[in-house]
């Protein structure tokens, strides 16, 4: 396995102490942490899911917008932070993996290192309450 740069390790440590749910993936797109608050919201714990290809992450969560209908990856705010290296932001609900249906907003960003160029991408989240 490669070494983690710096900022991902650095990101990974800040979203352990953030009150609101961080995801974290790296330049392929492939998860490489959630914190304990995403665990609540996503349904299951990092623990349990390990890392994940952008194709399983992207599905396992179940993205679908107010018809229902699924939202496919490339449509997604972090995987549109990665491809096109600038923020995006959407809501959508998701059936996370506990079955419960829940509407959500994200923020994501690229993450771009000291090298200046893209090393991952994180996504900040919460549950819209009604």
């Amino acid at each position: 396995m490669a070494q983690m740069e710096i900022e991902l390790i650095l990101m990974r440590q800040l979203a352990s102490c953030l009150a609101m749910p961080v995801f974290i993936v790296d330049p392929q797109g492939t998860l490489i942490f959630y914190n304990e608050h995403a665990e609540r919201t996503l349904g299951k714990r990092y623990e349990e899911t390990g890392p994940m290809p952008v194709a399983d992450w992207s599905t396992a969560f179940r993205p679908f917008d107010e018809n229902e209908t699924p939202i496919p990856p490339e449509e997604l705010p972090l995987v549109i932070a990665l491809s096109q290296q600038k923020p995006a932001h959407r809501r959508f609900w998701i059936r996370g993996m506990d079955g419960r249906k829940r509407q959500i907003e994200v923020t994501a960003i690229p993450i771009i290192g000291q090298s200046k160029k893209l090393i991952g991408g994180v996504s900040f989240f919460w549950e819209v309450k009604k």
